[in-house]
């Protein structure tokens, strides 16, 4: 039983693309949430979608109190939030449905017109694949990770003033800390687009502690390889 939420705050141009990807699944989520974070550009997707329940906020509250208010709704075993800018593979949920860890992750396809700056972002991580980028996320943390609906709701999202500051790290970070099981699936499920607006949503400062925590993070892994 899955919950997709569907987050957008001036993505209307690119949410009809995200849900499509949602709807066309060869098994499909149990409740499917769009959440319009004060932006007011999505009201034209409920006639064109009405299967979907709808949220549009009066005004913005950020991400971190706009996804603390979503997980809250959420009332199934287990539940993924997806930016209305990017779009799942058609058999997502299909595959991340079979396993029962507290926490699944899976692999991130980078495209999009700016998809070359993921490789300023997070250097010598991906590969090319099929004129986009292969990201390899095996058991690390991403911003649309399946995880159980309670853990996350035990957790919260929060503002976190740790090396990263993004509250999906956060969440990751303190379900790791109580010993959440992972799951992987070693296949890239997520198609994450990097555009014009992604660059308007942080700041250098945020960009720059990003690179040093994947750099470090990578550099862990490797050392227990070794």
């Amino acid at each position: 039983m899955i919950t997709i939420v569907i987050a957008s705050y001036q993505y209307g141009h690119l949410a009809a693309h995200c849900i499509e990807s949602v709807l066309s699944q060869s098994k499909l989520p149990a409740k499917i949430f769009f959440v319009d974070d004060g932006a007011n550009d999505c009201r034209h997707l409920q006639d064109l979608y009405p299967e979907i329940e709808y949220i549009f906020r009066d005004q913005n509250l950020g991400t971190v109190k706009n996804f603390q208010d979503m997980l809250m709704r959420v009332e199934t075993d287990y539940v993924m939030f997806l930016g209305a800018d990017n779009w799942i593979r058609s058999d997502a949920i299909e595959l991340l449905s079979q396993f029962k860890t507290d926490i699944v992750t899976y692999d991130i396809i980078v495209t999009g017109e700016l998809k070359n700056e993921i490789n300023e972002r997070v250097p010598d991580m991906t590969s090319p694949f099929q004129g986009d980028f292969y990201w390899n996320r095996k058991n690390k943390h991403h911003g649309s990770m399946l995880y159980k609906t309670q853990l996350g709701k035990e957790v919260g999202y929060k503002q976190s003033n740790a090396l990263h500051p993004q509250e999906d790290w956060n969440l990751w970070d303190e379900m790791i800390k109580r010993g959440a099981s992972i799951g992987n699936i070693n296949q890239g499920l997520l198609y994450y687009r990097r555009h014009k607006n992604n660059f308007l949503k942080y700041c250098p400062e945020i960009n720059k502690q990003s690179q040093l925590r994947l750099i470090s993070e990578e550099k862990l892994v490797l050392d227990e390889v070794n």
